[in-house]
């Protein structure tokens, strides 16, 4: 078994047609270039000796004719509204010439999620399919254009089977990625296999305070919700730094100022608190203090307090024998340059470990960045990540 790197870089490349903007892509969940895309790798799919198959949600199948279940390799074929070439698409196409270069020895089925990158909720088609929401439950979510996910849909609804592909068909999954991060690019490293994956929590936090005017207002007298939220934020800081480690994150991601006018003291602050760590109790710890620190900011601040919790995503770990496998793949194929990490985003492996054995494998990205037309990775690396992940599919089958 060998990877045809000419085939998996030209297969890489023309996925990126679709949708192309500059150096990135712009090929959101259900647009038109999505669907095109996808139409293609279901043809790309038929070449390899798959056959294709479009579930309701959109997810997009490729299985070979085999009774045993076998391994899952995939990704995700959508985009930020703005996005990097690779993302998700790198995971789907090597799935795909790792299947080519095995057929024959080791049957490998090939998967593209519909909506990983969240235009109308979380990892959408994967979690649908691994039963974390319902399909029914799912129409309803709404895109920031108004559009639902059952109309958007709707519009695959011709190349779309009646009904869900079975996980019993499979063994495991692996997903391999673009890091999105800049571990591996700064140590010189080629691969990371990825162990566990972070949890999200998230909280929606309104501040109510008293517009007035602000050039008559004294200081003293202002209920600002700005100045809640700046106090807030700083404070946040402060009271997380004992409880959190190097890879914790915490992020406000989202703000609204009402009414927004210079020239008017800001009667209303709304605005988002994100967090991602890998080990639950911390999650915990630090949903207390994002609570507790909120509260005591509006009440110092004489400012009304509504917190909105968001859906949690618990942090997972991946299956040890998959994990074993692409690290010894991994010494076998770049020895010496490697590590195994924890993934900072979320991917659809974290709800496919749901089902079944699971795991990850990430491949540099340039300085670090992702969902950016920026973003890259040597080709040396892509190709280094899809010989590992054969090199892992053969020792799994042996």
């Amino acid at each position: 078994m060998q990877i045809d790197a000419d085939r998996l870089l030209t297969g890489l490349h023309h996925l990126r047609s679709f949708g192309k903007e500059g150096t990135g892509v712009v090929r959101p969940a259900f647009s038109a270039q999505d669907i095109e895309a996808r139409d293609w790798l279901a043809e790309k799919m038929r070449e390899a000796g798959l056959e294709p198959i479009f579930d309701p949600a959109g997810n997009l199948f490729g299985l070979p004719s085999v009774d045993a279940p076998c391994l899952l390799m995939g990704s995700h074929s959508d985009s930020q509204p703005e996005g990097g070439w690779l993302d998700g698409a790198y995971g789907v196409i090597a799935a795909l010439e790792v299947s080519r270069a095995a057929r024959g020895t080791v049957p490998v089925a090939v998967v593209s999620f519909q909506d990983e990158e969240g235009r109308f909720g979380a990892l959408t088609g994967s979690n649908i399919w691994s039963g974390g929401i319902t399909l029914e439950a799912a129409d309803k979510l709404t895109a920031l254009s108004g559009e639902t996910f059952g109309e958007a849909r709707a519009r695959m609804a011709h190349l779309a089977g009646p009904g869900f592909v079975d996980a019993s068909r499979f063994s495991g999954f692996i997903e391999a990625h673009i890091e999105q991060g800049p571990w591996l690019d700064k140590a010189g490293e080629a691969v990371g296999v990825v162990e566990s994956i972070v949890g999200i929590g998230r909280i929606k936090v309104t501040y109510e305070g008293e517009q007035n005017h602000a050039g008559t207002t004294p200081m003293e007298h202002r209920r600002d919700a700005f100045q809640g939220l700046a106090e807030f934020n700083q404070r946040l800081n402060t009271a997380l730094a004992p409880v959190v480690t190097e890879t914790t994150v915490w992020t406000i991601g989202h703000v609204e100022v009402a009414p927004g006018a210079p020239s008017i003291v800001p009667g209303r602050a709304v605005f988002s608190v994100q967090w991602r760590d890998g080990e639950a109790e911390r999650m915990e710890r630090m949903d207390a203090i994002v609570r507790e620190t909120a509260e005591a900011v509006a009440a110092e601040r004489r400012l009304g307090c509504t917190l909105e919790a968001g859906i949690p995503v618990s942090p997972r770990r991946f299956d040890t024998r998959l994990c074993d496998a692409l690290a010894g793949a991994a010494e076998h194929v770049a020895p010496g340059r490697w590590r195994r990490m924890p993934s900072g985003a979320l991917h659809d492996a974290t709800n496919v470990a749901r089902l079944m054995p699971s795991a990850m494998l990430f491949v540099p990205s340039i300085r670090g960045i992702s969902h950016s037309f920026e973003e890259d990775t040597d080709e040396a690396d892509l190709v280094t990540g899809a010989e590992v992940l054969l090199d892992a599919v053969g020792q799994l089958a042996n």
